[in-house]
């Protein structure tokens, strides 16, 4: 489903160049479970942004679904990640004057998707995710584990084939934490492609296969059991 060839990106920081991803090489079949690790300034971030269509690389080439997408305009760009990637963050990223459901929603509506598709993707989501009733709640009145799978279930609406997730439990405890990892694992068991960037020792244990970064650079490659 992904691979990348001596993907390269570079940036400026204070005067100085700065090694993002150097040269990576990387394939993710579909169904994967993937768990990024290392420290800060490692590339994990740099990597997902690439992954997701959000950043381009200065050089090397990624494959989504067999279509290269290092030389594509940023508006085939944009219709690749409304098809296929679907994105979970820290911070989630909601709008904080829509409501649970709102938010869901707004990836069909920016898409022109029908009011009564909108309703039934939506349906099956909230109920799945256990939110039937805060779906009226502004994401001030929801608790940080409510909003991050207001976020999935924002993230899934469309359908992905792929879900990029940037330290998706780091604003939750362990209790809110444990269930939105046990939501992401069971969409993946369900064939979504899971990619989870985490400083959490115990969320990359989980994962199927564990990459190691530092420097830009993929320096472990580890399949093990998923927990």
């Amino acid at each position: 489903m992904i691979r990348l060839r001596g993907v390269t990106r570079c940036f400026e920081l204070g005067g100085q160049r700065v090694m993002g991803l150097d040269a990576v090489d990387l394939d993710i079949a579909a169904g994967d479970y993937v768990a990024v690790m290392g420290p800060s300034g490692s590339g994990k971030s740099t990597l997902l942004n690439v992954l997701g269509l959000l950043d381009v690389p200065d050089a090397g080439e990624y494959w989504l679904k067999d279509e290269a997408t290092s030389s594509l305009d940023e508006v085939r760009r944009a219709e690749l990640r409304s098809r296929w990637i679907g994105f979970v963050f820290q911070s989630y990223h909601l709008i904080p004057r829509l409501t649970a459901l709102e938010n869901i929603e707004l990836p069909m509506l920016l898409a022109g998707i029908e009011p009564a598709e909108r309703r039934r993707r939506s349906a099956g989501l909230v109920e799945r995710l256990g939110l039937g009733d805060r779906i009226a709640h502004r994401p001030a009145e929801l608790s940080g584990g409510q909003r991050q799978r207001v976020a999935i279930a924002r993230a899934m609406v469309m359908q992905p084939a792929l879900l990029l997730a940037d330290e998706p439990t780091g604003n939750l405890d362990s209790r809110s934490g444990g269930e939105v990892v046990g939501l992401l694992e069971e969409l993946n068991r369900d064939g979504l492609t899971l990619v989870v960037v985490t400083h959490d020792p115990a969320l990359g244990a989980r994962a199927k296969r564990q990459l190691q970064m530092r420097d830009g650079l993929i320096v472990g490659d580890h399949p093990q059991a998923a927990g």
